[in-house]
């Protein structure tokens, strides 16, 4: 099995940033590509943005572009998601994920993603 751990979340003022991290321990040679996705009070669980294992592609949701950024180092095992310019919708919590399947694009898709962390809080006051 896998697990991931998730840290960083907070609560900052809009304008602000947050790093947020994910640590995988376990099988992890069973991971393929990572991702960060987050779930407001009464909504679906949405993606932000995705990683391949080789970090050669990645995927952004267009109401992260510009902001948010992911990134992977693969010795620790963990990804990261650098946050600027946070503002009072980016409140939700975070997670991250992880795809036990090889893809040749990385998939933006919340079902491709089979290993959950347990969330972090961010949240983001006006």
């Amino acid at each position: 099995q896998v697990q991931l751990v998730e840290s960083g979340g907070g609560l900052v003022q809009a304008g602000g940033s947050l790093r947020l991290s994910c640590a995988a321990s376990g099988r992890t040679l069973n991971i393929y590509a990572m991702g960060w996705f987050r779930q407001a009070p009464g909504k679906e669980r949405e993606t932000v943005a995705t990683i391949s294992k080789n970090k050669a592609t990645a995927y952004y949701a267009s109401f992260v572009q510009g902001r948010f950024t992911i990134s992977r180092d693969n010795d620790k095992n963990t990804i990261y998601l650098e946050m600027n310019s946070l503002k009072p919708e980016d409140t939700a919590v975070y997670y991250c994920g992880a795809d036990r399947e090889f893809r040749a694009i990385v998939s933006p898709s919340v079902k491709a993603y089979e290993y959950w962390g347990q969330g972090t809080q961010v949240t983001v006051s006006s």
